[in-house]
């Protein structure tokens, strides 16, 4: 393999660890650091309803770019000349394409959409990561904040 097969495929192995390593997460239980120390209305009710869902993959261009820079090369090793040009731009488009799929693939997660009716009357539906069980008729916290808002047993 050549210096430049070598250094493109360290890149799309660091890409891939970044797209692991950079997914957000939705969970009720995990607080930026922006979070910390700041003041949270507190809601109480009860569950009406949970619903399964798919929280959708994120979308960081990591996987674009390293799904294009090994597509890129691989797509070099056909043909000769003109040939290896071309080869090198369709390999990095279809790369890039597949890259981003794999990316979106690998970063979804399941989640709960969770139904409570609050004790003053109303209803307040919350998406989050699905690490916690919330059955309907169970009371719980609803945690509103900097934009946030979270379910809490």
């Amino acid at each position: 393999m050549s210096i430049f097969g070598r250094t493109a495929l360290a890149g799309a192995i660091a890409a891939a660890a970044l797209i692991t390593g950079c997914a957000s997460t939705t969970s009720g239980s995990v607080y930026s650091g922006g979070q910390a120390r700041q003041e949270q209305t507190v809601r109480m009710g009860v569950v009406e309803s949970v619903r399964q869902v798919t929280i959708e993959g994120s979308k960081s261009g990591v996987g674009t770019i390293a799904g294009g820079v090994v597509g890129g090369v691989a797509g070099s090793n056909v043909g000769g000349g003109k040939g290896s040009t071309i080869g090198s731009i369709l390999g990095a488009v279809a790369g890039g394409l597949a890259g981003n799929a794999i990316e979106q693939g690998t970063t979804k997660k399941p989640g709960l959409e969770i139904t409570v009716k609050l004790d003053s009357g109303g209803l307040r539906a919350i998406t989050q990561d699905a690490d916690e069980t919330f059955r309907p008729g169970e009371r719980v916290r609803l945690l509103s904040g900097s934009g946030v808002t979270r379910v809490t047993h």
